[in-house]
């Protein structure tokens, strides 16, 4: 494929990224838990997968798992905390999560183990930006971060699946000019 072929790719794809930062702009209520910059990073994810519809689902999965092993380290550390560990409960947490995390690679689905550690760390990014109300208990602080995570990680799947569909049809196109 000459450059000159090559070229629409990454016009489209550009038109693609631009069109996820309007759809932030006009989000309103319909996306109220859409957060561009996580719909990134999940578009990147749905090709490290593999680019296909398993890789996406797997991807979703792991980014949920992601999630309730953050929830598992938030309330194990204060657990922890309240033993007495001080500043040690979060390390302490991390390390016996982190070990059940790993058993993911060994179950069917929830093995692509990578993601599970971008979903734990948006999730922990996204509780660490957002301004929780004095009264928000933890069950909805973590509830809310999990629509956000998995909203704009469903977003960056649909937007994976279309990058993928759209470019093989082109250069199917291209083959039989």
């Amino acid at each position: 494929m000459s450059f000159k072929q090559f070229f629409p790719i990454p016009v489209f794809i550009s038109l693609l990224a631009t069109s996820m930062m309007v759809l932030d702009i006009f989000k309103g209520t319909t996306l109220r838990h859409y957060l561009p910059w996580v719909s990134f990073q999940a578009w990147a994810m749905y090709f490290l997968a593999g680019c296909t519809l398993k890789g996406g689902v797997r991807v979703m999965l792991a980014y949920f798992a992601g999630a309730v092993a953050s929830v598992a380290i938030f309330e194990l550390a204060g657990l922890f905390a309240g033993w007495g560990l001080g500043q040690a409960a979060v390390p302490v947490a991390v390390f016996f999560i982190v070990i059940g995390v790993i058993c993911g690679e060994r179950v069917p689905w929830f093995d692509f183990v990578p993601a599970w550690f971008i979903g734990a760390g948006v999730f922990f990014g996204i509780m660490g930006l957002k301004a929780w109300p004095a009264d928000a208990t933890n069950c909805s602080k973590y509830g809310s971060t999990l629509a956000y995570l998995m909203v704009s990680c469903a977003i960056g799947q649909v937007y994976g699946i279309v990058t993928v569909f759209l470019r093989k049809q082109y250069e199917a196109r291209i083959k039989t000019t």
